[in-house]
């Protein structure tokens, strides 16, 4: 019997598990933004002495997990479960990253929803009695995703303005049994939403209908109206995706205005560092996730969060055969306290 299950679509945890540790870094144009500093490590070079773009990114996750694993005074041998996730084919980032951790490994391919992805799964087997601690992990590189889903930069290529920035970074979480918090309490899983879009560089468009429909199940699931958070969060709809949901969401009867966000926004100043509708990523939900809003958490300036992490789950192969974009978005709240 599915005992935690409330609604169609969300889950209530018993056992909400505690965050106790978390850890970013990211690439010199996020090192400049309005985030700066809220992050870890900001790296001067993103090749960060790497033969490769792609081998940056690995080494780029692999640091990240083992910092949040030393920041929640643990060792990788005390984890159970690694959750993790990245954008390139056959999650390789991810999948290095697990060889040289040697953490039992869970896979995830979620696009840009990765983060709430794996901090669904690892909160699911934490709570179920499975885990006494996991990490949640996901990272990107603006340089490998572009060249896997667009142009290689040599090309020179021109972006339209409804095109995003693929984050370079990575951001990890330490889930445990027992702690002080901030917990995750409530996951809503998300349904796969396709409005028809097929533009690769209007990924906002693309995802928008997703994180629409699962934030508004998520309030029909628990009661909740934007009034409860302090903050809702969407990862990474940036501008244009925005506000397609603010006017959407309205029209439904809910009003976002005053305490809704975008990871894609938040993360660069998009005219002056010229990216355009803004950032996006795997490492755009996890990077704001894990060091703005989890510190601003920890200082008590925000006690109840929904972080709605969304994903583009199109392919090269996909987009070449002229097929639509497939959009997903799962949501995670996280509270300072359980009273």
């Amino acid at each position: 019997m599915a005992i935690k299950k409330i609604g169609k679509q969300t889950v209530k945890l018993q056992n909400p598990p505690s965050i106790i540790g978390t850890a970013t870094i990211v690439g010199p144009k996020e090192g400049e933004g309005p985030l700066k500093d809220y992050f870890d490590i900001v790296l001067e070079d993103d090749m960060w002495g790497q033969e490769s773009f792609e081998k940056a990114e690995a080494k780029i996750q692999e640091e990240a997990i083992k910092l949040a694993i030393s920041n929640a005074n643990l060792s990788t041998s005390d984890i159970d479960y690694l959750f993790s996730g990245d954008l390139l084919n056959q999650i390789t980032s991810s999948s290095y990253t697990a060889r040289q951790l040697e953490i039992p490994y869970f896979g995830l391919y979620g696009a840009c929803s990765t983060m709430t992805e794996s901090l669904s799964l690892g909160a699911m087997a934490i709570d179920g009695g499975f885990a006494n601690y996991v990490v949640c992990a996901t990272s990107s590189h603006f340089s490998s995703a572009e060249r896997q889903f667009r142009f290689p930069l040599e090309y020179g290529a021109q972006r339209p303005l409804t095109s995003q920035w693929t984050v370079t970074g990575a951001g990890a979480t330490v889930l445990s049994a027992t702690g002080n918090g901030p917990y995750i309490t409530y996951i809503t899983t998300g349904k796969i939403k396709d409005y028809g879009i097929t533009d690769a560089n209007n990924m906002g468009s693309a995802m928008a209908p997703a994180a629409i429909d699962t934030i508004t199940q998520h309030f029909q699931d628990t009661g909740y109206s934007p009034d409860d958070y302090d903050l809702i969060i969407t990862g990474d709809l940036a501008a244009v995706g925005k506000k397609i949901l603010l006017d959407l969401m309205g029209k439904k009867g809910y009003d976002l205005s005053k305490n809704y966000t975008d990871c894609g926004v938040k993360i660069f100043d998009g005219v002056e560092q010229d990216t355009h509708a803004g950032g996006s990523g795997c490492a755009c939900a996890a990077v704001v996730f894990n060091g703005y809003i989890y510190k601003e958490m920890i200082k008590g300036n925000l006690n109840r969060v929904l972080l709605v992490a969304t994903g583009a789950l199109h392919s090269p192969i996909s987009t070449l055969q002229g097929e639509s974009i497939p959009g997903i978005a799962h949501a995670v709240t996280i509270d300072n306290s359980l009273n």
